[in-house]
């Protein structure tokens, strides 16, 4: 299961949430992979991070964190 993020040309990408390293906005938001590769992408950092929230939810990682 990935993610959707959407590049600023408008292509579609699904990623590994577990591989993003860290996320920054200045003032596109870039997501910086573990690998190193970056990817700037349309959504806010809140839509990225509600985004791997709802990931977490589906794969029932939140059992353990409540």
């Amino acid at each position: 299961m990935m993610i959707k993020v959407t590049r600023l040309d408008g292509n579609e990408y699904w990623i590994n949430p577990h591989q993003i390293e860290y996320l920054e906005k200045n003032p596109d938001v870039t997501l910086t992979m573990l690998s190193g590769k970056k990817i700037v992408v349309k959504e806010t950092p809140e839509q990225v991070i509600n985004s791997i929230i709802e990931y977490r939810r589906q794969i029932g990682a939140f059992k353990n964190e409540l």
